[in-house]
């Protein structure tokens, strides 16, 4: 996949031609499972952005392999856990076996690694 200022040359190269054949040329492209192609657009649309120093990405925190956003919400499932995603532990840079305290306020949930000190008592 074409990237910056090669990506630019290609698009100017090929003047005119479909929006498909750009994609192409550019090499977003994919395989199905049945074989066939996809185009990626999305993908060439955020280089050629890109390529052009508008970058979509900056400040903004994205999770998983499908680029979502973090919605900063959690919500409390039917048996009454409450799940901190992946994302979140990975932006914190917490390991499987990280140890926290839980503080309870009037609505709200703290956890503090276990042994530091809570200085907003």
């Amino acid at each position: 996949m074409l990237t910056g200022s090669d990506l630019l040359t290609k698009v100017k190269e090929m003047g005119d031609a479909s929006k498909s054949d750009l994609v192409r040329a550019a090499g977003y492209v994919s395989t199905k499972k049945d074989g066939t192609e996809r185009l990626n657009f999305t993908a060439f649309y955020e280089a050629l952005l890109e390529a052009k120093g508008v970058s979509l990405s900056q400040g903004v925190t994205r999770a998983g392999k499908r680029g979502r956003s973090l919605s900063y919400v959690a919500t409390v499932q039917g048996n009454g856990n409450l799940l901190v995603g992946n994302a979140y532990t990975a932006q914190l840079g917490l390991k499987p076996g990280d140890v926290f305290e839980i503080k309870l306020g009037k609505k709200q949930i703290r956890l503090v690694p276990a042994g530091d000190t809570d200085e907003e008592e």
